[in-house]
């Protein structure tokens, strides 16, 4: 039996695993949630920045992820007709896709090409992102459900972040611990049930072994080859970091994920045949031809092992937060402040980040992609490309296009741009191979 087609214990293929049991569990997902709609069941409307699925996991609340919603309708490439729906209801074409394809799915009474979305009873936001607020208060006014939104302190000045001890830290947990009760509360209202904090615990255990294989997976592709495709594969994993955290078969997931990467490294399997550069991607994908788009770098050969997209939208999950068993509520609180924060950092302050990949992964390039959608995660990433630029030796790219609007999308552009940047990145490493050439020559 080769390396590749080693068998787990269920008779299935270890390597590609963890990307066929990602699909699968959506499938199942969506189905359940198309079963929540077809009963006129419960469910809450989250976003992937403190979705607070922990809380919400122990009420036995279907979550329903708008974002995660929108974007497959670009992957499935039917997500025009949800941006020209909205825009002829009166949704101007500047405003975030993810938000426009959502109002079509209400419009359409949770039709979507994964399946039925059932309405919302409750809306639960933070203020990771702007359009977060305005975007529940859409439903707010369709439904006319409780929207209850979770203010998590940030980070204040650069270089100024607190840890636990400190007391500003100490401070700003307790204020969302506060937050949390109150939210509690609601979701008792809203589901005629009571708070178990045993419940509790059990969501924060599953979620403890996610966020723990999911920080391991991220460390494992530092390994040459690299293991995954932070953009494509990466995205699958995600989904399951969010939809399923806080449960069994999302604990079970993961573990199952770590072997699959264990493995690969062990046995010097790459996510190409052949890797000869490695890149970082900083942004939100490009759904709209999400293949194409990351073929327009693996024909180069050329892959991506990080992405800031695998740090804010994993929920806090790359941190390899561990909750306190014995203090869930405290140290709920403490997971979901520096998670959020951290998130918000990886938007406003990746050069840090950015600047850290660069030697723990071998980079060879960075791709700055901002979209039209999105400002919050496009602000400012010029000004970071020249910052991280001033002071690090590091070739960039800098495309711009969408994650939902394939109107503003011009595969050819990009095409001509990314092809120049491999040329460059060809021309560098021939450049340094002579130079090195020529030192051993001269010290001979």
């Amino acid at each position: 039996m080769s390396e590749n087609t080693k068998k787990d214990a269920n008779g299935s293929e270890l390597v590609g695993r963890g990307n066929r049991d990602g699909a699968q569990l959506f499938r199942e997902w969506f189905q359940s949630l198309g079963t929540t709609a077809d009963q006129s069941g419960n469910a809450a409307y989250v976003f992937v920045m403190g979705s607070m699925n922990e809380v919400l996991k122990t009420f036995d609340l279907p979550v329903v992820f708008p974002e995660i919603n929108s974007l497959q309708t670009a992957v499935r490439r039917v997500a025009h007709e949800y941006l020209e729906e909205a825009e002829d209801y009166g949704y101007s074409p500047d405003i975030c896709g993810y938000v426009k394809a959502d109002v079509t799915t209400q419009l359409r009474h949770g039709e979507h090409p994964m399946g039925k979305i059932p309405k919302p009873t409750l809306a639960v936001l933070t203020n990771a992102c702007n359009t977060y607020i305005k975007w529940a208060e859409i439903w707010e006014r369709m439904y006319h459900i409780p929207m209850f939104t979770l203010d998590v302190p940030g980070t204040r000045q650069a270089d100024g972040q607190t840890w636990r001890g400190d007391k500003n830290f100490e401070n700003d947990r307790k204020y969302v611990q506060a937050q949390i009760t109150e939210l509690i509360e609601l979701c008792e209202k809203v589901t005629g049930k009571k708070f178990d904090i045993d419940k509790l615990r059990e969501v924060l255990g599953y979620a403890n072994e996610v966020s723990l294989a999911w920080h391991r997976v991220l460390e494992l592709n530092k390994s040459r080859p690299s293991l995954f495709n932070a953009l494509t594969d990466g995205t699958i994993y995600l989904g399951v970091a969010n939809g399923f955290r806080g449960t069994k078969e999302g604990a079970k997931y993961f573990k199952d994920l770590v072997e699959e990467m264990e493995y690969k490294a062990k046995h010097g399997i790459g996510t190409l045949t052949e890797e000869l550069y490695r890149l970082v991607f900083v942004g939100v994908p490009c759904y709209p031809i999400f293949r194409r788009f990351n073929e327009l770098f693996t024909e180069w050969k050329g892959t991506f092992i990080n992405s800031t997209y695998l740090w804010f939208a994993s929920g806090g999950t790359n941190r390899g937060f561990q909750y306190d068993l014995k203090n869930p509520l405290e140290s709920l609180a403490e997971g979901v402040l520096i998670s959020v924060r951290d998130a918000m950092d990886s938007m406003f302050h990746q050069d840090r980040m950015l600047n850290d990949m660069i030697d723990d992964y071998g980079v060879d390039g960075i791709v700055y992609h901002p979209i039209k959608s999105c400002r919050t995660v496009s602000t400012g990433l010029a000004d970071s490309r020249r910052y991280l630029a001033e002071r690090r030796d590091i070739p960039s790219l800098f495309i711009e296009s969408d994650m939902m609007d394939r109107r503003v999308v011009s595969e050819a552009q990009m095409k001509n741009r990314i092809d120049a940047f491999f040329e460059g990145l060809e021309t560098r490493r021939r450049s340094a191979r002579i130079k090195s050439s020529n030192e051993v020559v001269a010290n001979q």
